[in-house]
């Protein structure tokens, strides 16, 4: 999981700012949270959300805590779905990213901007917000099958090694 983590941060941050040269780029950590979040559940969810943001937290020191924050709180809403969450339904899980960037964009938006007096919010929403959500869910179209099978390992292994010891 952590290489995971770790692995969605590079290719975020360097991939597609560096080399692509986008300006308005995918958020797949929102993907990788969200998903992680209503595939497993809410304490799941809220822990992998925590560490990515503290990942982006610790490279961009711009506020701390700020990242970890918010993605804990995606983590942990949308782990509230696990309960209804069924693999082979794409729905729900492209309505929670949908849901998820837009609120990880908002929250951004109001700390970073609002705060310092900057109310334009139409722009704001309509040239980055908006793009940006987009763009995720085009990509989550793409990485959300990935991410399902890479889950559905994970809790093969896991089921594995609890029956070892049972």
């Amino acid at each position: 999981m952590c290489l995971l983590i770790i692995a969605t941060f590079l290719v975020q941050n360097s991939l597609f700012s560096s080399v692509l040269g986008l300006k308005i780029i995918p958020n797949i950590t929102v993907i990788l949270v969200s998903a992680f979040g209503f595939m497993r559940d809410e304490k799941e969810g809220l822990l992998i959300g925590f560490i990515c943001g503290l990942l982006y937290d610790i490279f961009f020191m711009d506020f701390w805590g700020l990242y970890a924050m918010i993605f804990m709180y995606i983590g942990f809403l949308n782990g509230l779905f696990s309960r209804i969450f069924y693999p082979e339904d794409i729905k729900l899980p492209m309505g929670l990213i949908c849901l998820s960037d837009i609120t990880y964009g908002l929250v951004v938006y109001i700390v970073r901007f609002l705060v310092r007096g900057r109310f334009d919010i139409s722009f704001y929403f309509t040239r980055i917000i908006l793009p940006e959500m987009l763009f995720t869910i085009m990509l989550s179209i793409i990485i959300y099958p990935i991410l399902l099978f890479i889950n559905q390992k994970l809790e093969g292994r896991e089921l594995r090694s609890v029956q070892k010891f049972v």
